[in-house]
């Protein structure tokens, strides 16, 4: 077993659809666009604060071909690692993007739709200042 560990689970709503690529290598992956939403309370106007965080999801291979289908609006839970990658861009400026390479997608059923306060809060000692 290994001290060193990288893993990420994610459940979101996909931002638009799954988009179908190859790489240089003629290796099929999917970029999936993947938001997830997190709130807290404020604590001196007692206002419930949302963010919502984008996260690029790709998966290579064989998980390339299930995720092709998925649409934007999917209720979907991703498992992977958090991975780091550098690029050039056009204008030749150096650029790092973070991505989670995906070994599992699986796609939810629709969550059932919350109503008022926020069911699962952070501790007070979580809450940003």
């Amino acid at each position: 077993m290994s001290i060193y560990k990288n893993t990420i689970t994610l459940k979101g709503f996909l931002g638009k659809d799954a988009e179908q690529r190859t790489n240089s290598n003629q290796t099929p992956f999917t970029v999936l666009s993947l938001a997830t939403k997190s709130s807290y309370k404020d604590k001196q106007s007692g206002e419930y604060i949302s963010r919502t965080e984008w996260h690029r999801i790709v998966a290579f291979g064989k998980l390339a071909n299930p995720t092709k289908p998925l649409v934007k609006g999917a209720y979907i839970e991703v498992e992977g690692e958090l991975y780091s990658r550098e690029y050039t861009d056009k204008s030749g400026n150096k650029r790092r993007v973070w991505e989670v390479r995906a070994t599992s997608v699986n796609k939810l059923e629709r969550a059932p739709r919350q109503t008022g306060e926020v069911l699962d809060s952070p501790a007070e000692d979580e809450v940003p200042a």
